[in-house]
């Protein structure tokens, strides 16, 4: 080999290397695989919502005093119905202060299938009931896994997903949750009691066998210094080379190293204008949430139903709902990273004002006993199901997105902590009371109250939220220090 050959071959092989870099920073790898994951993981939002849905149908059941039908040895008193509905709301609320902990140590992953114990063992313990205790037992273990899932599931999402698909498949929880809520809706009053627990105790098992495929994600093995795993989390989600990633390793990288520099507790949310902001916006949507009556009309459709005197039967009324919620769920990860999260916040809370508005006047015509309440026997069944539609699109999945999105990695899961409690603690008191606040003030009053609380929620969003859309999670810190 002569002089020249020598000095011209480093030259080639390092222009060669210029352009491999080049081609793998072109690499666009594809979004097929994170979304596959997305599915998945929300199989455990198909099970939460199967808790959600499971006192409409089984209400009338326990209920009853037809000893073939109701497996108790006793019906439950007013008081004990009340703690069926709401020990589900306790438990959830209980159980974000133990899976935030458990998801830094252990990772989303592992975290995440043990909340299938949860939904197994609640299943096991409604099957062989025959007593009010047993079955509050069930409740309560079934809030722990709904604490679980919507406490970490948001950070799994939040962590897994690029930036171009983060609000699609943040939304993908309310879907798979009215999946679930549908599921027994559509079961329930056509099968015996223990038929429906085995129905429902399918579920967690299909979640647990197919996430544990799936990868943990890649901000959790930095946290662990696992570089060499975050780097194959990464490849798999995005379908590309080491080389391919190597960009969104070293921004997740620098995130989480600041983060492990700055490792922060309850306090520290407050000690930056941002934080302070993404808490007050993140806690703020999820009450408003709650205070919008979603889980009474979840809780109790058809007792509402039934007390309308509607032509058609409240189990087929029921069902239609839980269509209708599927429906709007679907549309939600179609046009929210189009639209944006504030302009559909904003409709939604709009709309569900509407709807309250409309089903408090219907119960006010029965209650002074008008002339025309036959005329409008339609009006409840429109007023849900608009009502369910505009909150499925909307203030259903759109505040778990949000909270996925809006905290740095050293504070994430003590604020997925703090806004799932607010979450169910709020939850807990509406159910609860909701009971007693009907009787008191009528059922007219009851859904105009909720009626205020969602035009209470449109001035907040309107005035305090902040659009996320398209954004990086370095630029919403950015904003929101801004």
């Amino acid at each position: 080999m002569n002089p020249a050959e020598l000095n011209y071959q480093p030259v080639a092989t390092f222009e060669n290397y210029e352009s491999s870099r080049a081609n793998y920073k072109m690499e666009k790898g594809a979004p097929t695989r994170q979304f596959i994951a997305g599915v998945v993981v929300n199989l455990a939002s198909v099970a939460l919502g199967t808790c959600l849905g499971w006192t409409s149908p089984m209400g009338p059941v326990y209920s009853s005093n037809d000893t073939s039908v109701n497996p108790l040895d006793v019906i439950p008193d007013t008081g004990e119905k009340s703690w069926i509905g709401s020990l589900v709301a306790m438990g959830a609320l209980i159980a974000p202060f133990i899976a935030g902990p458990c998801a830094e140590k252990f990772g989303r992953k592992l975290t995440l299938l043990g909340s299938s114990v949860f939904f197994v063992v609640s299943w096991v313990l409604l099957l062989t009931t025959s007593t009010v205790g047993q079955l509050l037992a069930a409740r309560l273990i079934q809030g722990f896994g709904v604490g679980f899932v919507m406490t970490v599931q948001t950070m799994y999402i939040g962590e897994i997903a690029s930036n171009e698909y983060r609000g699609a498949l943040g939304s993908l929880m309310q879907l798979c949750i009215v999946s679930g809520i549908l599921y027994v809706y559509a079961i329930g009053p056509y099968v015996s009691w223990a038929g429906l627990q085995w129905a429902c105790l399918a579920l967690p098992v299909i979640f647990a066998g197919t996430f544990f495929f799936m990868p943990e994600t890649p901000t959790y093995y930095l946290t662990k210094s696992r570089r060499d795993d975050a780097i194959a989390s990464l490849q798999w989600l995005r379908g590309k080379t080491a080389e391919g990633v190597q960009k969104e390793l070293e921004e997740t990288s620098a995130s989480v190293d600041e983060a492990m520099k700055n490792k922060a507790g309850v306090m520290d949310l407050f000690k930056t204008k941002g934080t302070t902001k993404a808490l007050i916006i993140c806690a703020g949507l999820i009450s408003f949430q709650q205070l919008s009556g979603i889980n009474v009309i979840l809780f109790y459709s058809q007792t509402i139903f039934a007390k309308t005197g509607s032509t058609m039967s409240p189990a087929i009324s029921t069902i239609l709902v839980g269509i209708v919620q599927v429906l709007a769920s679907g549309a939600t990860p179609l046009i929210v990273d189009r639209l944006g999260r504030k302009p559909i916040l904003l409709v939604s809370a709009g709309g569900m004002c509407l709807a309250h508005a409309t089903m408090g006047l219907y119960f006010y015509m029965d209650y002074i006993k008008s002339d025309s309440v036959d005329s409008i026997s339609w009006l409840p069944i429109f007023s849900l199901i608009f009502f369910v539609t505009v909150y499925c699109i909307g203030f259903g999945p759109l505040p778990w997105a949000v909270l996925g999105e809006m905290f740095p990695a050293n504070v994430k899961s003590v604020a997925s902590s703090i806004v799932a409690s607010t979450c169910w603690v709020l939850g807990f008191l509406v159910l609860q009371f909701f009971s007693t606040l009907d009787e008191a003030v009528g059922s007219h009053w009851s859904f105009w109250i909720f009626g205020i609380m969602c035009a209470i929620a449109f001035a907040f969003t309107l005035t305090q939220v902040m659009e996320t859309k398209g954004m990086s999670l370095n630029e919403i810190q950015e904003a929101l220090n801004r």
